[in-house]
């Protein structure tokens, strides 16, 4: 086991996004019916530098909601076409449960994959 030095904060989905994604047109795999429930089962873990206070989670998502939710949309809608025009760190909070997580352990003796998404 290694300790990362990362911090990690969690998403997950909530009502606004559910419904969302209910919007969207039908046609491919991606676009399948969803629950919330569904939704909530797993969140995606976005690691960040090792926070040293709380207050370090809270400039993060200052810095980083809009490119977090990029992230979120793209998973259902890859080029945007019906991503909501009204975006903001409020109306992202309405969209999502945000938690964090102060350490982050590797359990895996594989060594990490680092892959730019940009």
């Amino acid at each position: 086991m290694k300790l990362l030095n990362r911090s990690a904060i969690t998403l997950l989905a909530k009502e606004p996004f559910a419904r969302w994604i209910a919007s969207l047109p039908e046609g491919d795999e991606l676009n399948q019916p969803t629950s919330l429930e569904e939704l909530r089962r797993e969140g995606n873990i976005y690691l960040m530098t090792e926070a040293e206070h709380e207050s370090d989670f809270a400039q993060v998502l200052v810095d980083e909601w809009d490119n977090l939710w990029c992230n979120e949309l793209a998973a259902w809608d890859e080029f945007g076409d019906y991503w909501p025009s009204q975006r903001s760190l409020a109306v992202f909070k309405e969209w999502f449960e945000i938690s964090h997580q102060v350490m982050a352990f590797d359990l895996s003796s594989e060594p990490l994959l680092v892959a730019k998404l940009d």
